[in-house]
């Protein structure tokens, strides 16, 4: 930068003496615009002017704001407009002057400054001297958000952080998110006069007191500069004229220009203050304002004499980087009317021009009044036409329209939503026309017409067909799992749902899972033991792994996209679209490709792979690889740089590994007449990219200064997975790609002595033939295409695939595919590798090396860490699980688990309402997983829970729905819970770890949990009891409670729910199922279920209220999961504690099953199973009146008196028990289980199982009552009770009756 040929090239008064506000005073402000060749200047009563390049001609001023409401403080220029700001005001006009929008807010007493926020230009941050900031969104003109802070502002300037400057000679460093105080800085001991930041570096000039706090501060004969990097504080740059003004060049990263109150200019190098240059302004009063253009070459001043002056070089000066000048009017046009009159009939007329007229026009009419003519006819339904009869006149047949005669029909809407596809039916609505034979088979009709493959050339259209325009999600009150998904896609390739934020991550997860190397890098690497939370090549394998067993039309990777939020980087990385700077779709996607390869490969490096089979095969290697020399021959293009300096030849080397390359375009040349125009290949773009050779401007070590660096790359090696970002800019970029045929199928590389030489089509073959070189072919594996629509439709993207590169060889090798989302068809070759400059426009190419088609390696569903199982990851924490025993409890294909899950809220439903006042769901309610819970589905444990985990979420949690979940925040707490409190990716690994290990997971509406794990379980490994006792061909699912209240006789859920027990409710009502289908009783019992749920609708009646209370059904109250028997504490026992001497050993009785627990002893916990369970292990008797072997059982008895059960059973050997006050049913050995009890009928006999006495203890049943007819029934058990005692006393008890005068009753007989 030589300041040696600057010289002032323009200057301006303004205000001007004319102006109005000339007395007021001199410019307030002045700034350059960074679109425009545009100097703005603000007055000091709200004026605002602009003036055009080097000469400063008036281009444009404009009122902002009141006089009363003082000078106008700073300018803010974005695509739209210019944002200013006054003292009390923010405005926003066009830069010809055409209001936006203005905002005057109590709020605002008195503003100095404003910058943009990390969601760049929509929106702003607003401070001053007061006590509160300011955001406001730039697109809708409204203050969002109101901050408070104690600080007050003068200055506010965006780079990594918002840098802030009080007015007590501070700066603050502010998050540019949540706007707190990151760090503070005393940069001047009074006042900061001006503040600038670029990068990483902060510079400041200002004034201190000299001696005490009453003598005037004078500037500082210094700059404070500060590194935002490392958050320090640098040496200042000394400057003995004063620094008064400061500002980073925009170009050279080090660069700071100084300026004085006499114009004084210096141009510094902050990292070497003595390599400096100065420039002696003459201006006419004292430096007020400085500004530096966007360029670097054009310098401002404005002084205390009304005067603006413009400094630069005259052969290198432009505001901006394009440096076009704003639109002019239009000059008038001469009149078109001829000199002689006479002529006018031999004029046309269209050469008259017409007159422009300020007041509207009588034949202005009003909307409301305008009638709609001219529209285009109703087209017919080609099926119906042909089932009319032609005649003279025209066709004749039935009306099969569903329309009446004469009806209207608004066909202009029709042609306007034609270039959509027809939203489907929800599935509910297609359910109740299939039962009522009321089908419309117009929409099967375009349902078919839509899938059938069409020759036409989509590409080749001026705008986007419907199949490449965003797909919408509709939701009804089913909710998302209503949508019906098949209609988008009847491919065996699932799609991806796009209703979760960053979802544009789509299209490249598309991509990336069917390159067959990356995908076998991510799963290798998911079945390790890693447990690193986030992980994103985890996150990746994980969902690489549900879009191969996808047996649906989609799935979602909502906990890939949410890990992307947690990980370090991701949000200055620009991949986050809610607080990205740039959210076009196209940049996204690049920003995204160029992180997740890095991180990859740093996952890959941390942990090695369960298996290396396939890279040592591709390769050739004969020792198993490193982790690092994997990652160097997949991912890395292993290069170094050669720098050299133009001027001293000076060569300096710098390493170049990179993951994603950047196309390079040559530079395009001028057409020669006679001479026919340098056809430009992929090939040569491709080369000229991965070498990337430029010159440009940099700092040399050897001659101390800026010079033109000569950047040359040396290529040591290309990876086997070639990532490439197309980086499309111009025009003629855009006709490269839209040539037919330019992007190839495959090509060739071949890297010698540090060059790369590509090669394509014939070349490629032609080399083959040859041999002599040692050449790696390439084949194409997909693209990431930005699809651009007008207004008000976005842009976004879609991926072209041939999913035949990731299959089993076949034949057929081209199997194209359009991945738009959630809807997948199959394409032709010529449509994925056509391209249109109008709408569409590939961003990510992805090459593989040809050797790795159809590869695979599938070691690691063999080779499956299972540590995770057997770990237990909180020792301290209390238990309500038992782990898997490595020995004798191994998950296998043919294990069965229940299980079940609980869910907390993290975002309400997002909803947008239209000008008619409807409301249509953006986005769904999102749900997280809190709880999992896994029990024992088999084996001597059956119904033991060996995984409980709460999982600890780091969102915000909206809901934590503790009456459906029983979760409290307590419980997710890391700090307070005592839960077994476990990562997201912990949890996960669990479930995914079963799901390969191939169990089989047994529950209840497991379509919903699987859907918030966001796991895909193959349908040979799902048992589902809402399904098994679902009524064909009704679609009404029955609830758990209602199933265990009918079938089991027991009352879940009653004031939350807990996973456990739930899941074990289902593993009791499978077995239930196993038992009807033995005796083959199934279909009447689920006709006998259905016809009772219908008479209740499909709601239990609870155990604790109404007439089941008088039968002996007392209301219990849930308290949470008790913890599973302590180490030493035999499982599922049965115990007798003698309170009292009595002459049948009777005391208190309690027991505990092996997925649950009874007990009549009020100390012992009721929930969450508040009934005994029959499926536990085997009981035993202890306690002080314990029968020794030598006693014989047939005489012992138990009698319980007032500890909560109020009858006796008879003797173990030959009588019988009877209920509790808790409503089980307590038996002897020779016991049965009461099948059935009508009314207070009689029990059925059922043999219990022979034994031992010492193994024959007491067994709990529930009362085998049908509580449908709960009111009958406890009539009918209270009228039954006498007669019980006087006829069956000792064979079965009397319910709530004289339990221990029945007992010896029996024993007698």
């Amino acid at each position: 930068m030589d300041s040696r040929d600057w010289t002032q090239l323009g200057c301006v008064a303004y205000p001007s003496p004319i102006h109005p506000d000339y007395h007021a005073g001199p410019a307030s402000t002045i700034a350059f615009d960074n679109q425009d060749e545009l100097l703005w200047i603000g007055t000091q009563k709200g004026f605002a002017g602009s003036f055009i390049g080097r000469e400063l001609k008036r281009f444009t001023a404009f009122r902002i704001h009141p006089e009363t409401d003082g000078p106008l403080r700073q300018f803010l220029f974005v695509d739209k407009g210019v944002i200013f700001l006054g003292s009390r005001s923010v405005y926003m006009a066009a830069r010809s002057g055409v209001p936006i929008w203005s905002i005057r807010h109590e709020s605002m007493q008195d503003l100095r400054a404003m910058s943009f926020t990390s969601k760049g230009t929509s929106e702003i941050l607003v401070a001053g001297w007061q006590n509160k900031m300011l955001v406001i969104d730039v697109n809708k003109g409204e203050v969002v958000k109101e901050l408070p802070t104690q600080d007050q502002y003068s200055f506010l300037k965006m780079s990594r952080y918002i840098c802030a400057a009080t007015n007590k000679g501070t700066v603050n460093i502010l998050d540019p998110i949540t706007f707190t105080i990151k760090k503070q800085w005393q940069a001047h001991g009074a006042f900061i006069n001006d503040l600038d930041t670029s990068n990483d570096f902060i510079v400041t000039c200002g004034g201190s007191h000299r001696q005490t706090h009453n003598t005037p501060a004078i500037l500082d004969p210094y700059v404070k500069v500060f590194d935002l990097k490392n958050m320090s504080a640098m040496n200042p740059v000394p400057f003995a004229p004063l620094a008064a003004h400061v500002r980073m060049h925009p170009r050279m990263l080090t660069t700071a220009i100084v300026v004085n109150q006499a114009g004084q200019i210096h141009v510094t190098d902050l990292l070497n203050p003595s390599n400096s240059q100065v420039c002696y302004t003459q201006p006419q009063g004292v430096v007020l304002h400085f500004d530096v253009s966007r360029t670097g070459e054009g310098k401002a001043l404005a002084d205390n004499k009304h005067n603006t002056y413009i400094w630069g070089s005259p052969n290198k000066i432009q505001f901006t980087e394009i440096g076009i000048p704003p639109r002019l009017p239009d000059p008038p046009q001469p009149s078109l009317l001829p000199p002689d009159p006479d002529m006018l009939e031999e004029l046309p007329l269209s050469r008259i021009g017409l007159p422009y007229y300020r007041e509207q026009l009588f034949s202005a009419l009003p909307p409301d009044i305008i009638s709609d003519v001219g529209a285009p006819p109703q087209q017919i339904d080609p099926n119906i036409l042909s089932t009319l009869t032609k005649t003279d006149w025209g066709y004749i047949g039935p009306n099969k329209t569903g329309l009446q005669r004469n009806q209207y029909i608004d066909t202009r809407s029709t042609m306007k939503t034609s270039n959509t596809i027809r939203a489907p039916k929800f599935l509910s609505e297609k359910a109740r026309e299939s039962q009522t034979g009321s089908e419309d088979n117009t929409l099967a009709t375009t349902e078919a017409a839509m899938m059938t493959p069409n020759n036409d050339h989509w590409s080749l259209r001026p705008e986007a067909p419907p199949e490449y325009r965003i797909c919408e999600i509709k939701y009804s009150k089913f909710g998302v799992d209503d949508f019906d998904f098949g209609f988008f896609n009847n491919t065996p390739y699932p799609g991806l749902e796009n209703n979760i934020t960053n979802s544009y991550a789509n299209s490249l997860l598309q991509v990336m899972h069917y390159t067959p190397l990356l995908r076998n890098m991510a799963l290798q690497h998911a079945a390790t033991a890693c447990l690193a939370d986030p992980c994103l090549l985890c996150e990746l394998g994980y969902v690489f792994d549900m879009l191969q067993k996808g047996e649906g039309p989609s799935c979602h990777a909502t906990n890939m996209l949410r890990a992307l939020n947690h990980t370090s980087n991701a949000s200055v990385s620009g991949v986050l679209e809610d607080i990205a700077k740039d959210k076009n779709p196209s940049t996204l996607v690049k920003n995204l490709t160029m992180f997740l390869f890095d991180k990859i490969s740093q996952d890959y490096k941390g942990t090695p792979p369960i298996s290396t089979e396939l890279e040592r095969t591709l390769f050739k290697l004969n020792q198993p690889p490193n982790p690092l020399d994997l990652v160097k021959r997949l991912l890395e293009t292993d290069a170094r740089y050669q720098i050299k300096c133009m001027h001293c030849q000076h060569v300096s080397p710098r390493t170049a590994t990179t993951f994603v390359n950047k196309l390079c375009y040559p530079a395009a040349k001028p057409n020669i007449r006679g001479m026919k125009a340098q056809r430009i290949t992929f090939s040569q773009v491709l080369k000229a990219g991965l070498e990337n050779e430029a010159v440009n401007k940099g700092y040399c070590t050897k001659c101390q200064r800026y010079q033109n660096l000569d950047q040359r790359k040396i290529i040591f090696n290309i990876p086997a997975v070639l990532a490439l970002c197309t980086e499309i800019t111009t025009a003629e970029h855009r006709k490269l790609w839209s040539t037919p045929g330019w992007l190839p199928e495959e090509i060739g590389i071949i890297v010698d002595q540090g060059h790369v030489y590509c090669y394509e089509g014939d070349d490629l073959k032609l080399h083959l033939n040859r041999g002599i070189h040692n050449i790696t072919v390439y084949s194409l594996v997909g693209t990431v295409v930005n699809v651009e629509t007008k207004s008000p439709q976005k842009s976004h993207l879609v991926a072209t695939v041939n999913v035949g590169r990731a299959e089993p060889e076949s034949k057929d090798q081209d199997r194209w595919h359009l991945f738009n989302d959630f809807s997948v068809r199959g394409i032709s070759k010529v449509e994925a590798l056509t391209f249109n400059a109008a709408w569409k426009m590939p961003v990510v190419v992805m090459f593989q090396v040809k050797a790795a088609n159809h590869r695979f390696n599938t070691d690691w569903k063999t080779r499956l860490d299972t540590s995770v199982l057997f770990r237990d990851n909180n020792p301290h924490a209390l238990k309500t699980y038992e782990l898997l025993d490595r020995e004798t409890e191994i998950p296998g294909p043919e294990t069965v688990i229940a299980i079940d899950t609980e869910f907390i809220r993290l975002k309400e439903r997002e909803i947008h309402i239209d000008e008619d006042g409807k409301s249509k769901t953006i986005r769904p309610i999102s749900h997280a997983i809190a709880r999992a819970s896994v029990v024992r589905g088999q084996g001597s444990r059956e119904g033991v829970a060996f995984i409980d985990d709460y999982i600890h979420i780091k969102e915000t949690i909206v809901d934590y729905l503790t009456e459906w979940s029983g979760i409290t925040p307590t419980d997710l707490d890391p700090i307070n819970s005592q839960r077994n409190l476990v990562s997201p990716k912990t949890a996960y690994k669990k479930l995914w770890v079963l799901v390969n290990l191939g169990c089989k997971f047994l529950g209840h509406g497991l379509s919903q949990d699987f859907r918030v794990i966001n796991i895909q379980v193959p349908r040979n490994q799902v048992i589902d009891t809402s399904i098994i006792f679902m009524k064909p061909p009704s679609q009404r699912k029955i609830s758990l409670a209602f199933l265990a209240w009918y079938l089991l006789k027991e009352d879940i859920q009653q004031n939350t729910h807990d996973s456990i027990e739930d899941a074990q409710t289902a593993l009791k009502l499978y077995r239930k199922y196993e038992e009807f289908m033995a005796n083959g009783s199934f279909h009447d019992v689920l006709e006998a279920l259905y016809k009772k749920g219908k008479t209740l609708n499909f709601k239990p009646p609870r155990i604790s209220t109404g007439a089941a209370k008088d039968a002996g059904f007392g209301a219990i109250h849930r308290v949470g999961t008790p913890p599973v028997p302590a180490p030493g504490t035999t499982e599922g026992s049965f115990e007798i504690s003698n309170s009292s001497t009595t002459t049948n050993g009777g005391g208190a009785l309690s027991a505990t099953g092996g997925m649950g627990s009874a007990s009549a002893s009020s100390s012992m916990p009721s929930t969450p199973v508040r009934k005994p369970i029959g499926l536990g292990g085997p009981f035993t008797v202890a306690g002080v009146v314990k029968p020794s072997p030598a006693t014989s059982l047939d005489n012992f008895g138990a009698g319980a008196v007032g500890t909560g059960i109020t009858t006796a059973a008879g003797t173990m050997g030959g009588g019988y028990g009877g209920y509790g006050t808790d409503g089980a049913y307590w038996g002897g050995p020779n016991d049965m289980a009461p099948t059935s009890m009508m009314g207070g009928s009689a029990f059925i006999p059922a043999k219990f199982p022979p034994g031992p006495p010492e193994t024959r203890g007491f067994i709990p049943y529930r009362p085998q009552v049908l509580l449908a007819e709960r009111e009958a029934a406890a009539a009918a058990a209270a009228a039954a009770a006498a007669a019980a005692s006087n006829d069956v006393g000792g064979r079965g008890g009397v319910a709530g009756g004289n339990g221990g005068a029945g007992g010896e009753q029996g024993k007698q007989e």
